[in-house]
């Protein structure tokens, strides 16, 4: 009997990892062979690897079709649009040393390239009554931030990862980089900017309890 009861606990405990996605998953070839060439230290600060995450997302890695792509933004903005990825690239890039901290307990140091999301916003002139800017990502994932945040924090959403450009793996063709915020917030493959003035909006895992604040600074 007791056997048998550590064979279900242990079924279950596989079958939880499974579906939240906190197993750790063999890297790709993909990304080794991305691993040989990115930046290793900047600025006398040794980096992270694009290959020390550990594979968490909602619905597995994502491929996108560039081709076909188009970043919508919308809502309380005087002027939606659709915007391709080299309209995007088009802006005026910036690099940010930032540290991604997972809720699940590890972190990692990369070096980030990409624009402004202020600059983007900008294109679409954002209405005064818009306070909450919701990210919509390719596999169906959702969060949001504070208008204010964004624009305090000039968070970029980055299309490079120690100078390589990011992976289907890590979230090609863009990623949030919500700085000062757990890794919930920092959205991938993200598609859709919505422009609200929903404060309370809850994405995917703040739906599930997770905190809206997400905050690394105690």
């Amino acid at each position: 009997m007791k056997i048998k009861v550590l064979l279900i606990s242990t079924l279950t405990v596989l079958l939880l990892f499974a579906l939240t996605g906190c197993s750790n998953t063999a890297v790709s070839d993909n990304l080794k062979e991305l691993a040989k060439v990115e930046v290793k230290n900047y600025q006398g600060k040794d980096l992270s690897s694009i290959t020390d995450f550990r594979e968490n997302s909602i619905a597995g890695p994502q491929y996108v079709d560039i081709d076909k792509y188009k970043l919508k933004i919308d809502g309380l903005v005087e002027n939606p649009g659709e915007f391709t990825y080299d309209e995007i690239l088009a802006n005026k890039n910036y690099t940010k040393l930032v540290r991604l901290d997972c809720v699940e307990g590890w972190s990692v140091d990369i070096l980030w390239e990409g624009v402004l999301v202020k600059d983007i916003l900008d294109k679409v002139q954002v209405k005064n009554s818009a306070n909450t800017v919701i990210f919509y990502a390719y596999d169906g994932y959702s969060t949001s931030l504070p208008l204010s945040t964004i624009l305090d924090k000039n968070m970029i959403m980055a299309y490079k990862m120690n100078g390589v450009v990011i992976p289907p793996e890590r979230g090609y063709p863009f990623q949030l980089v919500a700085e000062d915020k757990l890794g919930y917030k920092w959205a991938k493959w993200i598609t859709h900017i919505e422009l609200s003035s929903d404060k309370n909006y809850k994405g995917y895992w703040e739906s599930r309890g997770y905190s809206n604040e997400a905050s690394t600074k105690n």
